[in-house]
């Protein structure tokens, strides 16, 4: 390995840590923070069942997003990973795509593996107050929104937030 290699798997590995260490990403600003989660019972375009209201003593994460949108096509792979590695936790995809074959690309794509919802009315969007997209919502096991992220985040910044979140339900 050459010098300047080296450095730079050095320099990779300190600004790693150093995000480690800086805690979870500040929620975005939405009057639902802090409040009682708006609860979501549908279909998921994959024909099962979604009741958040049935998810409760569970960290659940609702994640909005949509084909045309450039940050959610980088933050859904995120998702994925997060829900991948967070097993305890409910994830649920709510696609504001215009039609329901927009929602379907997006599951294929990028291999989504936890429910999606195709919200083809906006009224899942309304009913959380999302105005752009990407939008996720970290709900507590109690269902109050306890973050909200308006921007593209990480696999390690949304596993930070779960953290936060699952710590203060428990007061740790």
């Amino acid at each position: 390995m050459t010098n300047s290699a080296r450095r730079l798997l050095v320099a990779v590995l300190v600004a790693a840590c150093e995000e480690s260490r800086a805690g979870p990403p500040p929620t975005a600003p939405s009057p639902l923070v802090s409040s009682a989660a708006p609860e979501v019972r549908r279909a998921a375009i994959d024909g099962s069942q979604v009741d958040t209201g049935a998810r409760r003593g569970r960290v659940v994460v609702v994640d909005f997003f949509a084909e045309h949108c450039k940050p959610c096509v980088r933050s859904l792979p995120e998702m994925e990973a997060t829900h991948r590695a967070r097993p305890e936790v409910a994830v649920v995809g709510i696609s504001e795509d215009d039609d329901l074959a927009g929602a379907q690309r997006m599951v294929a794509t990028y291999g989504l593996t936890f429910p999606v919802i195709h919200d083809r009315e906006r009224a899942l969007a309304g009913r959380f107050r999302v105005g752009e997209l990407p939008a996720t919502f970290v709900i507590d096991g109690a269902g109050v929104v306890r973050w909200v992220g308006s921007r593209p985040h990480t696999a390690a910044e949304l596993s930070a937030v779960i953290d936060s979140v699952s710590a203060a339900a428990y007061g740790r």
